[in-house]
C-alpha cells in the first residue's frame, strides 16, 4: 500500500475521493464484518475458584474432613474443612488477575470516526469502518483504522501508544518505495490507536479490526496463554510430594492401626487422619502467598511495582533481561557531545535539557558570540528546529516540546551563548519544508531585513550533496572532494563513537526562495556536524556488572540502528566480545528456529525489529531453558511481555497497554530496578526454602505420637489431638514463618548463578534435615515433655497404661504442644543459614522475627490458659516446673544445628582440599 500513488490507492480499493456510498459500506460490512477487535477467551471465574478446591491436597482435606463429620467428630470436621476454605482463597487470590491486556487495547481505539460517504462529510461509529472509507483527521483526532495518506498539510501523527516513540512522526502522501522500513515507519501510513499531533489530512481505509497493526498486536496478546510461573509449578510438585507422603503414611497407620493395635475401622480412620493431617503442612500455601506479598512490598519501595505475586520469585530465577535501550538504559534525553566544523572539534559538556554545560575548545570555554562560523552553525540549529524548551520551576533543566533530536540542538545553542527566542524574532520563519525519509533533511526559509536565509539540517550524506561551499575561517570556501572526504570520515568517526550525527548547512539570498524542496535545498554552505547521544544512566553500568556476576544475560532490544545500539552496549559494560551479532528483522524473518537459537547463544543486539520478532526471540530464549525477563513500554511491545516468564514495563513511558500486559511495573524507568528486583526475588526464594523447613520440621514431632500409639497397640496416650496440630500449623507456625520469609539478603546472593528450573525447593536434603535430624529432636523433646508431666505427679518410670481423659492428660498433652512450639523457636534462628553459622547473621537484622517469637509465645499461652480455648483444643494449664523443662529445649535444639553446620563447613573445606 505504501508504494502505490494516493490515486492509485483509491483505485485499489475501489473507492473514489468523494467516498463510498452507504450501500458500499453496508455491503462491505457484511462482508468484512464491524471493525473491532475481538474479545478474548478468558477462564471463567468459577473456574478459577474451583480449581483452588480441587487439587490433590485440596481433595484430601475435603474428604478427611466430611468422614470425621460421619463418624461424630465435627469439631475435627470443621477445622479440616476451615484448612481447605482458607487454603483455597488464598490461592485463588493469587491466581486471580484479570485479563486487563485486551481491554486496554480497547479502550484505546475511538468511538467515533469523521468520513466522507455519498459526497458528503459526517462521523459514523467507528466499528462501522470499512476498507475504502475516506478518513477525515484533524489535529487531536484519535485513528480508527489503518489507512493510507491521500491528502495532508504539515500532518503529525502521535505513534507513542503503538511503537513507544515519544515524539510525533511527520506523514505525507509521496509513494514511498524501495526502503527498508518496518510498517511503522512508513511516512504515508497511519494506524489505528494513534493520535493525530498536528496538522490534518484525509486517508483511505486499508484494514479494520483485527486486520489493522493494532488488531494482530491484540492477536498475538491474546493467544498467548498465561504460563504457571517457576514458584506454581514448584508448590503444586510439593503439593504433590507431601501429600502422596501424608497419603501413604496414612494407609500404612491406618492398617497397623487396625490389624496391629486391635483398634476398630472408626478409631482406626480417626489415627490415620490424624496422620494426614499431621504430615500435610497446611499453613504452607498462606505463608507463601503472604511471604510474597512482603515481597511485593519492598520491590515497591526499591521503584518495582509487582502486581503478580509468583512474579516476585521468578525475577530469583531470571537468567536473561531483553531490554530497550531509549529511557531504560539510558536518561531519555538526546544531548549533543561532539560539534565538527572547519577542521576544528568542540566538545559539548553537560547532559540532558539542561543548559548548565559548556562547549570547549581544547579544553577552553567558546562563546560562539566570538566565533561567527560557530554562531551561524548553532542560528540553524536553533532556528531550523520545531521543539520548545519550558523552564521547570526552580531547576536549571527544561520540558521538551517536540522531537527530543531539535531539543538537544536548542540546548547546544544556548550552551554557545545563543539566544533561539531573540533569534527568532530576528530571522521569522517564512516557510518550512519537512523532514521526509526520502531527502532526509529539513529546511527553514527565513526573513533577515531584505534578505532571505536557508537553513538545512539532515543526514549528512543527504546534506552534503546539496553543498557547494562550506564555512571555514569567518569565510565561504569551495568544497573540494578532499573537503568531502575528510567531512565523511569526521562522520564516520562520531557515528562509530555512538554519537547521532546530523549536518547543518545554510545559505543567503536577495529574493525568496520558491519552488519545490529540491530547488530551494541547493547551492548550500556546508556549515559542519552535530553529534549527539543518548547517554546512559549513570547506574546502569554498577547494575549490568552485577547482571554478569549474578550469571544473567542481557539482550538489548532497540529501534535504533545497530551502530548506536553498539556503542552504548559497550559504553555500559553489556558488549566484552570483539564483534558482537546485530540481528534486525529482516534477517529473523530469513532464519529457522534452530539458526535463531544458535545466533542468541552469544552476545547480541536485537535492531529494527517488528512486535513479532521480539516475540519470537522471546520464545526462543525461552526453548533454550532461559528464564526470560523483558521490558517494553509500547502496545507493539504487550506480546512479548505477556510471553515472557516476566513482563516489565516502564512506569512513567509505558502505556497502558504494556503495564496491564507486564508482571511488574517500573516506577522511575530505570534498569538498576530491574537488578535490585532480581536480588529481592533471589532472596525471596531463599526465604521461602527456610520457612518450608521450619514449617516441615514441626510435622515429626506432630506425627510421633501417633506412631507411639499405634505400635504400643494404644497403650501409649495421644500426646497430641488433631486440633493441637492444626494450632501449630496454622497458628503458632504461621508468623515466625513470614518472619524467616522477611529476611533481607544474604551476602553474595548476586555473585552466584540463577537458580536452574530443575532445582526444586523441597530437595532430599532439606526433607533429611527437616523431619529426621531437626524433626526427631523436636519429638524427644516433646515426648520427654509429655512424660514429664506424668513422672512428676504420680506416674514416675511408667510409659503405658497412663490415663486418656482428665485434667492431668490434658496438660501433658500441653506439655507436648508447648514443646514443639518452644524448640520451634530454636528451629526459627538455625533456619536462617543453611551451611554458615547463625551467629553470622547477626540477631538484630530482622525485627519480625522477635514480633514470631512473641506472637506465638503469645498463642501458646492463650490455647493453654484461656478456659474457653481450653475446651476447644484439650488442654489445661502447665505448671511452673513444666516451664522450667520447657524452657532449655530452644537452645538446645538450635546449638545441635550449629555443631551440624559445623560439621558440614569442616567436611567441604577436606573435600576442597582433595
Amino acid at each position: 500500500m505504501h508504494s502505490i500513488p494516493p490515486g492509485g490507492a483509491c483505485n485499489l480499493l475501489a473507492s473514489r475521493p468523494e467516498g463510498l456510498t452507504r450501500e458500499e459500506a453496508a455491503d462491505r460490512l457484511r462482508r468484512w464484518g464491524p471493525n473491532v477487535l475481538r474479545k478474548p477467551r478468558g477462564r471463567p471465574l468459577y473456574r478459577k475458584l474451583l480449581s483452588q478446591f480441587t487439587h490433590l491436597m485440596a481433595l484430601l482435606l475435603w474428604v478427611g474432613g466430611f468422614v470425621a463429620f460421619l463418624a461424630g467428630m465435627p469439631q475435627i470436621g470443621v477445622a479440616v474443612l476451615a484448612v481447605n476454605l482458607v487454603n483455597g482463597a488464598f490461592g485463588f487470590w493469587q491466581e486471580h488477575k484479570a485479563e486487563k491486556a485486551a481491554e486496554a487495547l480497547r479502550r484505546i481505539l475511538p468511538q467515533r470516526a469523521r468520513v466522507r460517504r455519498d459526497g458528503g462529510e459526517g462521523q459514523i461509529p467507528a466499528e462501522e469502518l470499512v476498507r475504502g472509507d475516506i478518513l477525515v483527521l484533524s489535529e487531536g483526532d484519535h485513528v480508527s483504522a489503518d489507512a493510507r495518506v491521500v491528502e495532508e498539510t504539515e500532518l503529525r501523527i502521535d505513534q507513542s501508544t503503538l511503537t513507544g516513540e515519544s515524539h510525533p512522526v511527520r506523514k505525507t502522501r509521496e509513494a514511498v518505495t524501495g526502503t527498508g522500513l518496518s510498517r511503522c515507519e512508513f511516512p504515508n501510513l497511519v494506524f489505528a490507536g494513534t493520535t493525530v499531533a498536528a496538522g490534518n489530512g484525509v486517508a483511505i481505509v486499508f484494514a479494520t479490526g483485527m486486520d489493522t497493526e493494532f488488531g494482530k498486536i491484540a492477536g498475538l496478546t491474546e493467544e498467548l496463554q498465561g504460563e504457571k510461573s517457576p514458584l506454581q509449578r514448584e508448590m503444586e510438585r510439593a503439593t504433590r510430594v507431601v501429600s502422596a507422603i501424608a497419603v501413604g503414611v496414612g494407609a500404612i497407620f491406618f492398617s497397623l492401626s487396625v490389624a496391629a493395635a486391635g483398634m476398630r475401622p472408626g478409631e482406626g480412620f480417626v489415627f490415620a487422619l490424624g496422620m494426614i493431617v499431621a504430615f500435610v503442612p497446611e499453613g504452607l500455601l498462606p505463608t507463601v502467598t503472604l511471604s510474597l506479598a512482603m515481597g511485593v512490598q519492598r520491590m515497591a519501595r526499591r521503584k518495582a511495582l509487582v502486581k503478580r505475586l509468583s512474579a516476585v520469585e521468578t525475577l530469583g530465577c531470571t537468567s536473561v533481561i531483553c531490554t530497550d535501550k531509549t529511557g531504560t538504559l539510558t536518561q531519555n534525553a538526546m544531548t549533543v557531545r561532539e560539534i565538527r566544523l572547519g577542521g576544528r572539534r568542540i566538545e559539548a559538556t553537560g547532559t540532558g535539557y539542561g543548559v548548565e554545560g559548556k562547549l570547549l575548545l581544547d579544553g577552553n570555554p567558546v562563546d560562539a558570540r566570538g566565533d561567527p562560523d560557530l554562531a551561524e552553525l548553532l542560528t540553524v540549529a536553533a532556528l531550523c528546529n520545531n521543539s520548545r524548551l519550558l523552564p521547570l520551576d526552580g531547576s536549571a533543566e527544561y520540558e521538551v516540546l517536540g522531537d527530543p533530536t531539535e531539543a538537544a540542538l536548542r540546548v547546544a545553542a544556548a550552551k554557545g551563548k545563543i539566544d533561539g527566542e531573540a533569534l527568532s524574532d530576528r530571522l521569522p520563519r517564512w516557510r518550512e519544508i519537512p523532514f521526509d525519509s526520502r531527502r532526509k533533511r529539513m529546511a527553514t526559509i527565513h526573513r533577515e531585513g531584505d534578505r532571505w536565509a536557508v537553513f538545512v539540517k539532515g543526514a549528512p550524506g543527504e546534506v552534503l550533496q546539496r553543498c557547494t561551499r562550506m564555512r571555514a575561517g569567518g569565510k565561504d570556501l569551495p568544497v573540494t572532494e578532499e573537503e568531502r572526504r575528510r567531512i565523511s570520515g569526521e562522520n564516520d568517526e562520531m557515528a562509530h563513537a555512538g554519537l547521532r550525527v546530523l549536518a547543518l548547512a545554510g545559505c543567503r539570498s536577495e529574493t525568496a526562495p520558491g519552488g519545490t524542496a529540491e530547488e530551494v535545498e541547493r547551492d548550500l554552505t556546508f556549515l559542519g556536524l552535530a553529534g549527539m547521544m543518548d547517554p546512559p544512566r549513570p547506574e546502569v553500568a554498577e547494575a549490568v556488572a552485577k547482571c554478569h556476576r549474578a550469571g544473567i544475560r542481557i539482550v538489548m532490544v532497540t529501534g535504533d540502528y545497530g551502530l548506536t545500539a553498539e556503542s552504548v552496549a559497550r559504553r555500559i559494560g553489556i558488549l566484552h566480545a570483539g564483534t558482537p551479532r546485530i540481528l534486525n528483522g529482516t534477517e529473523m524473518d530469513r532464519m529457522d528456529e534452530r539458526a535463531l537459537e544458535e545466533a542468541l547463544r552469544g552476545e547480541v543486539i536485537l535492531a529494527r525489529v517488528a512486535p513479532e520478532h521480539k516475540l519470537r526471540a522471546v520464545s526462543a530464549l525461552q526453548r533454550m531453558g532461559h528464564v526470560v525477563a523483558v521490558t517494553g513500554d509500547g502496545v507493539n511491545d504487550a506480546p512479548a511481555l505477556k510471553k515472557a516468564d516476566i513482563g516489565v514495563a516502564m512506569g512513567i513511558a509505558g502505556t497502558d497497554v504494556a503495564k496491564e500486559a507486564a508482571d511488574m511495573v517500573l516506577a522511575d524507568d530505570n534498569f538498576a530496578s530491574i537488578v535490585s528486583a532480581v536480588e529481592e526475588g533471589r532472596a525471596v526464594y531463599d526465604n521461602i526454602k527456610k520457612f518450608i523447613g521450619y514449617i516441615f520440621t514441626s510435622n515429626t514431632p506432630e506425627a510421633v505420637p501417633f506412631i507411639l500409639f499405634a505400635f504400643s497397640g494404644g497403650r501409649i496416650p495421644l500426646a497430641l489431638n488433631i486440633l493441637q496440630i492444626l494450632s501449630i500449623d496454622l497458628g503458632t507456625d504461621l508468623v515466625p514463618a513470614l518472619a524467616l520469609g522477611a529476611e533481607p539478603p544474604e551476602p553474595g546472593i548476586m555473585d552466584r548463578p540463577p537458580r536452574k528450573l530443575s532445582e526444586h525447593a523441597i530437595t532430599p536434603g532439606l526433607l533429611l534435615r527437616a523431619y529426621l535430624f531437626l524433626g526427631l529432636i523436636q519429638s524427644a523433646a516433646a515426648m520427654a515433655a509429655f512424660y514429664f508431666l506424668f513422672w512428676t505427679t504420680g506416674y514416675a518410670g511408667r510409659w503405658a497404661g497412663l490415663p486418656t481423659d482428665g485434667t492431668l492428660y490434658r496438660a501433658a498433652t500441653s506439655m507436648t504442644l508447648a514443646a514443639v512450639v518452644v524448640t520451634q523457636v530454636g528451629n526459627l534462628f538455625a533456619q536462617r543459614t543453611a551451611r554458615q553459622s547463625a551467629f553470622r547473621v547477626g540477631w538484630c537484622g530482622n525485627r519480625l522475627l522477635w514480633a514470631g517469637i512473641a506472637t506465638e509465645i503469645a498463642l501458646l499461652l492463650l490455647i493453654v490458659y484461656v478456659p474457653a480455648l481450653q475446651g476447644v483444643f484439650g488442654t489445661a494449664g502447665i505448671p511452673l516446673s513444666g516451664w522450667l523443662f520447657l524452657l532449655p529445649l530452644a537452645p538446645a535444639l538450635f546449638i545441635a544445628d550449629e555443631a551440624r553446620k559445623a560439621l558440614l563447613r569442616r567436611r567441604e573445606r577436606t573435600d576442597d582440599r582433595r
